[in-house]
């Protein structure tokens, strides 16, 4: 699967909570947001 660069724009607070959270889970930002997107939902149409 070919990947490709994601730039994204978040609170402080926010990147607080990612960078608290992959402290805690020993996990990157990376892995944290990828599993993120796997879980989103898609209703059907």
């Amino acid at each position: 699967m070919t990947k490709v660069p994601l730039t994204i724009r978040i609170e402080e607070s926010e990147m607080k909570i990612l960078k608290a959270f992959c402290d805690q889970t020993g996990r990157t930002q990376t892995d944290v947001l990828r599993e993120a997107i796997r879980k989103l939902k898609i209703k059907p149409c």
